[in-house]
């Protein structure tokens, strides 16, 4: 078994040894369905899709995500493990990957469960479940996103109320990015191109293409860029504190 496996396997058997990770799936399930079928209008808009369901993720794992990712690094660095996780024959690429695919997959647990709305919105109606899949596969690579900026940003403290502090911060910023208020506040000020470039930079954007069907790759590979990156950064800082 390769050690980033070895490690996956490890951090997410470790979510079910405590309460959190079901207390996690019950506020995640429950929020979903009450966001979606109440907050979303669900059924006075008056078709069969899930365009509800979907619209309120970003704002979901804005407060959930974060609350999963702080403690990728900030635990391991309150409780001393950190010094020696960076002992074992492993790099710190692989520590890093383990730690996060282990996330990751938590995430698409909790997504996977969702499932009873799927079966709802095909019972009342005839909704295109092709669009619905690629709402939850863009929905997924949004999760990872959050995540492994909540993992870069894990590595910066040892307190977790820090990392998810941070981490919150950062992915509202990338939420509003490219909204047409924010956009309209920076066009006097900055030039079209930057203005362009910022809009290019939110997630919400790539994420609602995906959400309405249109893979285009250039969407999916924001999302894989983003989470190569910040996984990047997060492996630099470690290697500077283990440097110093």
């Amino acid at each position: 078994m390769s050690p980033v496996m070895a490690l996956m396997r490890r951090e997410l058997r470790s979510y079910f040894v405590t309460p959190v990770a079901y207390v996690f799936l019950v506020i995640f399930l429950v929020l979903a369905g009450i966001l979606t079928f109440y907050a979303g209008d669900f059924y006075d808009r008056g078709i069969a899709d899930l365009q509800p369901f979907f619209v309120m993720h970003p704002w979901l794992y804005l407060i959930l995500v974060p609350a999963v990712s702080m403690r990728l690094w900030a635990e391991e660095a309150k409780s001393g493990t950190l010094e020696l996780l960076q002992t074992l024959p492993t790099s710190l690429w692989q520590a890093m990957l383990g730690k996060f695919l282990a996330a990751w997959l938590f995430i698409g647990l909790a997504l996977l469960l969702t499932f009873p709305i799927w079966i709802t919105v095909n019972y009342l109606g005839s909704p295109d479940n092709g669009i619905i899949i690629a709402g939850y596969l863009g929905s997924w690579l949004m999760a990872g996103a959050f995540l492994a900026i909540g993992a870069c940003l894990s590595t910066l403290t040892s307190s977790q109320v820090v990392a998810f502090i941070l981490t919150a911060v950062v992915c509202v910023l990338l939420i509003l990015a490219g909204q047409p208020e924010v956009l309209d506040f920076f066009q006097g000020a900055l030039p079209r191109k930057l203005v362009n470039a910022v809009a290019h930079l939110s997630m919400l954007r790539h994420f609602e293409a995906i959400a309405r069907g249109v893979l285009d790759l250039r969407d999916i590979f924001y999302f894989v860029l983003t989470i190569v990156a910040w996984l990047a950064a997060g492996v630099l800082i470690l290697d500077l504190k283990r440097s110093h």
